[in-house]
């Protein structure tokens, strides 16, 4: 017989998302408008189609094989070098101002509490790796990229991606990394979605925070935290 894990010994998992939970901007869209004003990309049509993209994504209906294709063909068609300035001056000029105190705040007390903090998004890793740092966390689950031969982007998503369901997913596999599973944590959850509605359902302390008007309702009727960390913009 498996010994079962007390709750007393299960460590404490400290989950975020990032847009609109710890960011009050989207950077995955942020980094659309950015390439677009940096000229790599033309104006008019980029901001239709990033602006339909976006509209799938809060309605939950978005393909994110294609958004991603798209959301990389400018970085993958200039190179590493250029890729790596550009996002170092998009860091500057675009997140830097949107790391509020409160958010940092949220984090560190997990921190300081001995809970293992995790970012968990559905922005690719070549726009949210040094956000994950900014915010001074090392652990990071978001959509992986594909690279060829050269180590470069190919465009593609490489394994499951972590939106949705696939954050339950790539948590899992996060978690098997260690030999455990769900059993061995006590896990919360922060989200402003109702797209991370199956991770939320899955965790042990689900916090609706900044919440879409839909997660907000369903957060009232299931009895679930509600923060508001900041006000959305």
């Amino acid at each position: 017989m498996i010994p079962q894990v007390s709750a007393a010994a299960r460590a404490r998992l400290a989950l975020f998302d990032l847009d609109h939970t710890l960011l009050p901007i989207d950077s995955d869209y942020s980094w659309g408008v950015f390439t677009q004003q940096i000229g790599w990309t033309d104006p008019v049509e980029f901001s239709k189609r990033n602006d339909e993209f976006y509209a799938h994504y809060k309605a939950g209906t978005l393909d994110i094989h294609d958004y991603v294709r798209f959301a990389t063909d400018a970085v993958r068609q200039k190179g590493p070098a250029q890729a790596a300035a550009a996002h170092e001056r998009f860091m500057r000029e675009v997140v830097h101002p949107h790391l509020l105190e409160e958010a940092i705040a949220l984090v560190r007390r997990h921190q300081q509490a001995g809970d293992e903090v995790v970012i968990v998004t559905a922005t690719n890793e070549f726009v949210t790796s040094a956000i994950a740092r900014a915010f001074g966390v090392t652990e990071l689950i978001a959509v992986e990229l594909e690279r060829d031969a050269d180590g470069w982007i190919t465009g593609a998503i490489r394994g499951v991606p972590s939106a949705r369901e696939g954050k339950v997913t790539r948590v899992e596999q996060w978690l098997a990394a260690s030999g455990r599973g769900w059993a061995d944590v006590e896990a919360t959850f922060y989200s402003d979605s109702i797209n991370d509605l199956p991770l939320l359902e899955k965790v042990d302390h689900p916090v609706a925070t900044n919440p879409d008007d839909r997660l907000r309702a369903l957060a009232r009727q299931r009895g679930w935290r509600i923060l508001d960390l900041f006000d959305k913009k």
